[in-house]
């Protein structure tokens, strides 16, 4: 079991420094503070027993970690998304599996919240949703339920090339849910599945209906099948659901009909919200560098390293990489907002490629400066070896994808073909 730290952690962004808000100072403080309270001495627990961190949700609940993005006129602590990364990054540091699935879960409240007001729609509409979703929103704050967001399928949908497979067809009172997602984050373990699914009724299938609903976990024809073994965020638990005629009804949407569509091309920021976790990561395994070769991390003899040149230059090498991702992983963060320009949106992916690949570059520096003592599982630094591998590998935006849409659309205007 990790041991606690030894001295509390300082800011991963510094209030003053970045000119965070009074909200995000908080946040993150409380975070910090949570994190090494609550989700660091667990957090091998989970990763060894590959078990959902079911004990760290309850404490989030009872101290309102599950509400972060709800609005405060709603109950909420009222995060927008830069105030969310934040926090997010500030938990990723100390138990990412715990990090990156409350991701999933707060999902459905920053999508349903601040992200879909920014969004264009008829009054009726917008007040219907506003009704609709302070149901879900007194579920999570009331009786702390917890909610997914199953989103890749196995194909080209989840990088948003083509619609969903799992489908949806109108019928009396509600809708027929069927299909499969898979590496479903919380799978048996969520209240209520977001799903993204297609509206197929009329017999076509385009991205344009792409329709966001709650389904309940026990609802009949809901399956979690498969094992779940993993290499790293294994309390994940990220195994398969399969939805068979799954009926739910009309105000189980956690957003109006085709408003998804919307969101994904208006707001695309929306999808960074796995490198929060991530960004966490690379921190952590910088900072048990530091206390190592100090002398100073909980669970190792308080031997000092720090004397030994190849040392100073590894961590050197190590502070430009962490401050270089820092600083354009919070650039892009701050930019967030409906319609960005193109210089924005090339930022965002190059700040999730960043992120993703540095983190793991750090680890693996980390590993090599530390040496043996890495290999340890009684220590933290081999599981965020294998919890930063996994970053790259998330969509909708993999690293090979940010890369691809980085050089693509440099070189192309949009609707630009080699013909014009």
């Amino acid at each position: 079991m990790d041991q606690p730290l030894a001295r509390p952690d300082a800011p991963i962004f510094e209030p003053r420094a970045f000119r965070l808000t009074p909200l995000e100072t908080e946040l993150t403080a409380r975070a910090r503070e949570f994190g090494a309270r609550v989700l660091a001495p667990r957090a091998a627990r989970w990763d060894r027993e590959a078990t959902f961190p079911i004990d760290n949700y309850r404490d989030m609940h009872r101290e309102g970690w599950l509400g972060v993005c709800i609005p405060q006129e709603d109950g909420g602590l009222g995060a927008d998304f830069r105030a969310y990364c934040l926090t997010a990054a500030e938990l990723g540091r100390y138990c990412g599996a715990t990090a990156l699935t409350w991701n999933m879960h707060v999902c459905s409240t920053l999508w349903t919240g601040m992200l879909t007001d920014d969004l264009e729609m008829p009054a009726d509409i917008r007040a219907q949703h506003h009704e609709r979703r302070l149901v879900h929103y007194r579920r999570i704050l009331k009786d702390g339920a917890i909610y997914s967001q199953p989103f890749s399928e196995g194909g080209a949908a989840a990088a948003g090339t083509i619609a969903f497979g799992t489908n949806a067809t109108k019928v009396e009172g509600g809708w027929k849910i069927n299909g499969k997602k898979i590496f479903a984050s919380l799978a048996g373990h969520a209240d209520f599945y977001g799903v993204l699914c297609t509206d197929v009724t009329d017999g076509t299938s385009s991205r344009r209906n792409t329709l966001y609903m709650a389904v309940p976990a026990d609802a009949p024809g809901v399956t979690v099948a498969g094992e779940w073994d993993p290499l790293g965020m294994r309390g994940t638990v990220s195994r398969n659901l399969l939805f068979q005629d799954v009926f739910v009804p009309d105000d189980a949407a956690l957003m109006p009909s085709g408003l998804y569509f919307q969101a994904a091309s208006r707001w695309p920021h929306m999808f960074m919200t796995l490198t929060p976790t991530y960004m966490g990561i690379a921190q952590a395994a910088y900072d048990f560098t530091v206390r190592y070769l100090r002398g100073e991390q909980p669970g190792t003899p308080p031997v000092k390293r720090r004397m030994y040149p190849t040392k100073q230059i590894a961590v050197a090498e190590m502070r430009v990489m962490l401050e270089q991702t820092k600083a354009l992983w919070f650039q892009a963060i701050s930019e967030a907002s409906a319609d960005p320009g193109r210089d924005s949106m090339l930022r965002a992916l190059a700040a999730q490629n960043t992120v993703m690949e540095n983190a793991n570059a750090l680890a693996a520096k980390a590993v090599r400066t530390c040496g043996g003592q890495s290999m340890l599982k009684s220590l933290p630094l081999e599981r965020l070896y294998r919890d930063s591998r996994c970053g790259s590998l998330m969509l909708p935006w993999t690293a090979e994808i940010c890369i691809d849409r980085l050089g693509r659309e440099t070189l192309y205007e949009r609707g630009e073909t080699d013909d014009q």
